[in-house]
């Protein structure tokens, strides 16, 4: 075990963090909110961003103006998102290919926490196997009792990876995933893409990870309370 202070763990969100897929979420979103009879506007989209499968499918059927139960309302979404991953080339975040192999490299455990379905998780990992991408624990929705902003997922990949929380990076670019990794008592690095995200102690924004090496990381776990 690293000593006291030191960084033991990265632990990588997906979804706007890792891998560009807000823009397919919005179309899905917006398609499944057509047949439910509404709109789909960019400000219900950053209501969201973040959030868990639960929590999208009782806002759109807040919204909707024709029947639908809560099991195909998720069925539309998850299969809508899969053949969009799947036709579709999956588009990696500014330096997040760059920074996960340099975590890799440093043999620093890495895990990826996502609030999205294993199907869909599966699919991105999928399409970034061919550059290399891979972690040593992953933990999704379908892992939990309780999404973020709940601590129970970065609390968990902690705990699989055999780790103490509070010599963890979480990076994040959302504020329910900032509020999970703070609560699970991580460092955390935020690049806020849809909802701003302030600066405060033990946090670092930055708008993308290119802007992060393994020092600032290593610094960021030395100087958090």
């Amino acid at each position: 075990m690293p000593p006291d202070g030191s960084l033991q763990a990265v632990l990588f969100d997906m979804d706007g963090l890792l891998v560009d897929t807000e823009p397919l979420w919005f179309d899905v979103e917006r398609v499944v909110m057509a047949g439910l009879g509404g709109s789909w506007t960019e400000q219900d989209q950053m209501a969201l961003v973040g959030g868990s499968m639960h929590g999208t499918v009782e806002y759109l059927l807040a919204r909707a103006t024709r029947p639908a139960s809560r099991g195909d309302v998720v069925e539309a979404m998850v299969s809508g998102m899969a053949q969009l991953l799947a036709e579709r080339e999956i588009v990696a975040m500014a330096g997040a290919i760059e920074l996960y192999t340099a975590v890799r490299v440093a043999g620093i455990p890495h895990a990826l926490v996502t609030s999205s379905e294993r199907v869909i998780m599966d699919a991105v990992l999928a399409g970034l196997a061919g550059r290399g991408v891979g972690f040593d624990v992953t933990v999704c929705g379908d892992d939990v009792r309780h999404t973020k902003p709940d601590p129970e997922p970065y609390q968990r990949a902690a705990e699989l990876l055999g780790v103490d929380p509070a010599s963890c990076v979480a990076l994040e670019d959302s504020p329910n995933g900032v509020a999970s990794a703070e609560a699970a008592g991580c460092a955390t690095v935020a690049v806020p893409q849809v909802a701003p995200i302030p600066e405060r102690s033990g946090r670092l924004v930055v708008r993308s990870l290119a802007e992060i090496d393994l020092a600032m990381l290593r610094d960021l776990v030395r100087r958090s309370p």
